[in-house]
């Protein structure tokens, strides 16, 4: 069962999710809301990078990993598919390894279930 990510396109969708709740860790920073206007089908997320974080193929690459983290978490836990989720990246995010990125954004769904 393949499930899609779909990103969040409308800035009104942006700014209502920055007024929901939100979990922190050292490499990024989840917000998650519950908007009317969604289907559960589809697990809406957005990564956003800052430009303080480095050129294009850094940033790009930042949002790479976290698609690819984001999809191996679906399939190996329980999402849930209600919320939006918007993920805002901080500077440590370029040089930290890619399994402790992925246990650290593990941790942080337990936290919002």
């Amino acid at each position: 069962m393949s499930i899609r990510l779909l990103s969040l396109s409308k800035n009104q969708d942006f700014k209502s999710l920055l007024t929901g709740k939100k979990v922190s860790n050292k490499y990024l920073t989840i917000f998650f809301k519950n908007l009317s206007n969604k289907s559960n089908k589809y697990l809406n997320i957005s990564f956003v990078t800052q430009k303080k974080i480095g050129n294009a193929v850094k940033r790009n690459k930042v949002k790479r990993r976290l698609r690819n983290i984001m999809s191996q978490i679906i399939k190996i836990s329980k999402i849930n598919f209600n919320y939006s989720y918007l993920f805002i990246t901080k500077k440590s995010i370029i040089n930290a390894k890619f399994i402790d990125i992925k246990e650290t954004i593990i941790k942080d769904y337990k936290k919002i279930k």
